[in-house]
């Protein structure tokens, strides 16, 4: 990613209109998260453990449980990890486990809750109050309740409040509503009030043309695009493994990095998102479900020849973490030695009841962890 973000500063598209884009715009919403997060009362020392390894802390991978003890209790919110987390089989082999109690907070019956003790009900988002900032836009917007959801529904703030309340956990934060966070962390951010906000629904946080496009200096002592990196400036982060910060080259070039192709796996599995899916979500959409299809790999024609595949073909994709059985589609855009099966489909969508991210690594990259999911080698045989 380096090396492509420098790629607008080398050809000096970076002061143009549609000139690229530098990582993410993140920043100029400057919203003070203390309230809300609780940052004000937080306790360094609490183990903290990176969600793309949740296979491996589950199964007692030390590297993510350190010297602490195993983990035997989880609240799980907003994600979907028997579907959505890398190196899948083992993420099941983990929540399979009797002494694991989990309590599932969700809107569906994903196959999460189905492996929770408890599930617990969720409100949608037209059932609570919220505030939302882009993902991919410069607006920050006013989410306000419109409707009561069905009874014990319930928001994730009420959840935690109450749970705060048997824990005899306190924080002031724990005694207001939704609403109240909203509207002083607004205040203490430098917006209106949320009344205000809620009124006007949304404000346009994008920078004049001169600062989005770095015309006045770049955000460094020296105002200058830095195309060698520090990159030991941004660790540790302490949320587990993070892989090996010296392999990484200082100026932006290639970087063999997590896994190889190989005789035995000569080729790159990308599993980009489908166009009608949001990781695991809309998934049980009859619409977005009739539009995808069924899963499948993409794949060129003439790596297809070679396997003697043939286009709605049943193929095995594997590698040294699992297999899957999918249907081949014939693709010439495609880059040969690279294959793309669109996700995240439901594990039960699958022929054999695992999904794609059963081959997805939970590898550590660095310089500060997580996974790389369109990183992996696998090869693929004719069924």
């Amino acid at each position: 990613m380096h090396s492509a973000f420098c790629v607008a500063a080398v050809v000096g598209a970076w002061a143009h209109e549609g000139g690229g884009a530098f990582h993410s715009n993140g920043d100029i919403f400057a919203i003070d998260r203390t309230l809300i997060e609780g940052l004000d009362a937080l306790d360094k020392n609490v183990r903290v453990i990176d969600m793309s390894r949740i296979g491996a802390a589950l199964t007692g991978d030390t590297r993510d449980l350190g010297d602490g003890p195993p983990i035997t209790a989880m609240l799980i919110q907003n994600t979907n990890p028997m579907a959505v987390a890398p190196d899948l089989t083992k993420v099941h082999q983990g929540f399979a486990r009797e002494d694991l109690f989990v309590c599932v907070h969700e809107q569906f019956m994903t196959e999460t809750a189905k492996m929770a003790d408890i599930v617990l009900p969720a409100t949608m988002f037209l059932e609570h109050d919220d505030i939302y900032r882009g993902g991919g836009h410069q607006y920050v917007g006013m989410g306000a309740k419109v409707i009561d959801g069905p009874e014990l529904c319930r928001s994730n703030h009420f959840v935690v409040c109450e749970l705060a309340k048997r824990l005899g956990a306190e924080h002031r934060g724990f005694a207001m509503t939704a609403w109240q966070l909203i509207d002083e962390t607004l205040k203490v951010s430098g917006y209106p009030d949320a009344d205000s906000l809620n009124e006007k629904h949304w404000i346009d946080r994008q920078p004049d043309f001169d600062t989005s496009h770095f015309r006045n200096g770049f955000a460094h002592p020296d105002g200058k695009f830095h195309f060698k990196a520090d990159w030991s400036s941004l660790g540790p982060t302490k949320f587990g493994p993070e892989g090996a910060l010296e392999t990484m080259p200082a100026l932006p070039d290639h970087w063999a990095v997590i896994e190889q192709t190989s005789d035995v796996m000569p080729f790159k599995l990308v599993t980009a998102p489908a166009r009608n899916y949001l990781n695991s979500s809309f998934t049980e959409t009859e619409t977005s479900i009739k539009k995808e299809g069924e899963p499948h790999v993409k794949i060129h024609p003439l790596d297809a020849a070679e396997l003697d595949v043939i286009e709605g073909a049943r193929v095995r994709l594997g590698n040294n973490r699992g297999n899957i059985v999918v249907k081949a589609r014939l693709v010439e855009g495609m880059r040969q030695g690279v294959v793309i099966v669109e996700s995240i489909w439901p594990n039960a969508a699958f022929e054999e009841g695992i999904g794609i991210n059963a081959l997805t690594g939970a590898d550590p990259t660095a310089p500060i962890g997580g996974a790389a999911f369109h990183d992996n080698a696998i090869w693929i045989r004719k069924v």
